[in-house]
């Protein structure tokens, strides 16, 4: 079966406005041509008989938006799912205290984003049949790991005690600059599970 290609879209950039290094790297790219006209894309030679591995979006409307219904589009998938013979491999994105509106939630109270991001988690997990006790990592970044790792842990161990996690997931904590200066916390992770055999 071969991989088929959409119909390519214009590349959404003001070629004018672009710098002579931008301009470079999209001519290199093959975005666009000497002469400054966008050009579609094309598969590279020897992929268009290889089949696509079929990826799924997962996302929770009722607690979490589209990152891409923003009124400045952020270009990812709240989380991806695909198979790997008898397993779904789920890759969740960083994901923080944000709500079904984009809004940051409890802005100021570390704790309480803690706890709305695991909601968040939980909910996509739950959009793709999984649970915490299908998550093998998690990378964990903290807008400031020293004030806040204590919190943070005390959260998570809650959390994951109640859950009953038990091995618990492979995890890092990083201090690191969040998408927003009210998020405190974000978390991503990645869930393994076996297909269901049965109804």
């Amino acid at each position: 079966m071969a991989r088929s290609q959409p119909a390519a879209p214009a590349l959404d950039i003001d070629v004018a406005a672009l710098s002579a290094g931008e301009r470079e790297e999209l001519i290199r790219l093959g975005a666009i041509s000497d002469d400054g006209l966008p050009r579609p894309y094309e598969l590279p030679v020897g992929d268009e008989g290889r089949p696509a591995l079929p990826k799924h979006a997962i996302s929770a409307p009722s607690v979490l938006n589209e990152a891409y219904a923003y009124d400045r589009p952020s270009s990812f998938s709240r989380a991806l799912s695909f198979d790997i013979g008898d397993v779904t491999l789920l890759l969740i994105s960083g994901t923080a205290s944000v709500d079904e509106n984009g809004e940051t939630v409890h802005v100021g109270d570390f704790r309480a984003q803690c706890w709305r991001t695991y909601r968040n988690i939980s909910t996509l997990l739950e959009s793709a049949g999984m649970s915490w006790h299908d998550i093998v990592r998690t990378t964990c970044y903290l807008r400031d790991i020293e004030r806040d790792y204590r919190d943070f842990n005390e959260v998570r161990t809650a959390f994951f005690g109640w859950l009953g996690l038990d091995p618990l997931p492979a995890s890092t904590g990083i201090q690191a600059r969040i998408c927003r200066e009210d998020l405190l916390v974000e978390i991503e992770a990645i869930a393994v599970a076996r297909h269901r055999t049965g109804p």
